[in-house]
């Protein structure tokens, strides 16, 4: 029986187990939390931090391949393990979407559409960032930031001193894209071929993912040609494993927003939505078995559970409805604006969402 190391103890490395156990392959996860939810499912665990080397070393002596579930894992230890031991996904996927400007970097210059952007150090280089693209722009740290956190929409010249603060660190200005909406779409790939899920359309609250619509509701010659081309970026970037892009969509334009070379939470429907899911082929890829061409079931709807719906969440489980499944990541600490797990409702349109189950999420 292999094993596979997971890199991270929260939700994705939970959902990552899960599959591995249905297919018959062991997990062990390393994470610094004593009550990470992974911790529940995987055969073994280690805690330790994500930059101690020993414990990062053991966890990949024990495994037969080893993946990540956030991005945010130390290059300066990572790298050289890549070197020693079985990481099917390598770095370079990890590197590349670790820093904002890289990342645009590398996604223009393979082909990508982008927003405008430019590196910001200091106050001059944000005005002149400012003067090139125009306002409205927005301000992010290329490094850490996630959910809205680390970035601010500058709307007027006195929004620049506002933003001074955020320049502690380094940072990217980016155009400000007026977008019809927010599309992404998961891929895995191996030595072989790069399989797609239907891409999904997301709606966020408050900078964090609220919900994801799949189908897609748009002309789907731009769904067609955000597959093929994130198809062919995946392959010419040299990416295996794991990939999910961000897209904004503004008529029939497509700009990439961002990328993570992990399962992403646009991708939960998966679970029931579709015929594979984006964990059960990562778990294929990382043990070197044939990937499947995942194919949807019905309209779906993936609702975020936050710590403020987790009440609500429970209710729901409680009533064991057809088609409705509750994914609760069992999170010790219950706070406002914390994911703590996830409704899946298949055979639903977005509009029978709205009418039949918003106002419970209030």
């Amino acid at each position: 029986m292999k094993t596979v190391g997971i890199i991270g103890g929260g939700q994705l490395g939970l959902m990552i187990a899960e599959q591995a156990r249905e297919l018959g392959v062991r997990t062990i996860s390393l994470d610094p939390a004593p009550d990470a939810p992974a911790f529940r499912v995987c055969d073994d665990h280690i805690v330790a931090a994500y930059d101690d080397a020993a414990a990062l070393e053991e966890l990949c002596r024990r495994s037969d391949a080893v993946t990540y579930e956030f991005e945010n894992v130390p290059g300066e230890i990572l790298i050289p393990l890549c070197e020693k031991y079985n990481i099917p996904q390598g770095y370079k996927p990890l590197y590349d979407s670790q820093d904002r400007l890289r990342e645009k970097t590398n996604a223009r210059d393979h082909g990508l559409r982008t927003p405008g952007f430019a590196a910001v150090d200091d106050e001059a280089s944000l005005r002149a960032a400012v003067k090139e693209l125009g306002l409205p722009a927005v301000l992010k740290t290329r490094t850490l930031g996630y959910d809205g956190h680390g970035q601010l929409v500058l709307k007027t010249e006195a929004d620049i001193e506002r933003a001074l603060p955020l320049l502690a660190v380094p940072c990217i200005l980016e155009e400000f894209v007026r977008f019809d909406f927010e599309a992404s779409i998961v891929m895995v790939a191996d030595a072989e071929r790069v399989v797609s899920f239907p891409v999904g359309r997301n709606i966020h609250r408050d900078g964090i993912l609220d919900l994801c619509i799949v189908p897609a509701e748009t002309d789907p010659q731009v769904l067609e040609r955000m597959k093929a081309e994130s198809e062919r970026f995946m392959r010419d970037c040299g990416y295996r494993g794991i990939l999910a892009i961000e897209y904004f969509i503004r008529g029939g334009e497509i700009y990439f927003n961002e990328m993570a070379p992990r399962p992403h939470n646009s991708g939960h429907y998966t679970i029931e939505g579709s015929t594979t899911n984006q964990f059960r082929e990562l778990v294929r890829y990382l043990v070197g078995e044939p990937l499947q061409e995942p194919r949807p079931v019905a309209p779906t709807v993936m609702k975020n559970i936050l710590g403020q719906d987790l009440g609500a969440a429970e209710k729901v489980a409680a009533e064991n409805l057809p088609g409705v499944y509750v994914h609760l990541y069992g999170k010790t600490e219950c706070r406002p604006k914390r994911k703590m797990g996830h409704i899946t409702f298949v055979g639903m349109t977005a509009g029978e969402y709205e009418r039949d189950w918003a106002a419970r999420f209030v």
